[in-house]
């Protein structure tokens, strides 16, 4: 092996280990999102952004191993979850066009929220 070889690998470990630190931060705070809200289309949002960290702990995990394959299956779940996202969005949708008293509540609480600037 060349020593361009071993840098190269050595690299390569490095930047998967710290893309994975990040990735678990970003996981804990979107995981805090979720949790805390405040409305159902930002806990939508967080949960879409759930599955793409999840996409790429898979993605990260199979350069790791060099079993790449899991790459495949964070395709699949990419693709899961963009037709998730667009379940939960026509869900929110048709709850606010049957006059759901909760998503307007939630509705006028953002509007007012967006007028006082927060």
């Amino acid at each position: 092996m060349s020593p361009i070889e071993v840098f190269a690998e050595t690299f390569l470990d490095i930047c998967v280990h710290v893309s994975l630190a990040i990735l678990t931060v970003s996981f804990l705070i979107i995981v805090f999102r979720t949790v805390r809200g405040p409305s159902l289309p930002d806990r939508v949002v967080a949960l879409d952004m759930l599955v793409a960290v999840g996409i790429g702990f898979i993605a990260a995990i199979g350069v790791l191993t060099h079993y790449y394959l899991y790459i495949d299956i964070a395709i699949t779940l990419g693709l899961v979850g963009f037709l998730a996202t667009v379940a939960f969005a026509r869900f929110v949708l048709n709850r606010g066009s049957a006059g759901d008293e909760t998503i307007m509540q939630e509705v006028k609480e953002s509007v007012e929220r967006r007028e006082q600037g927060l």
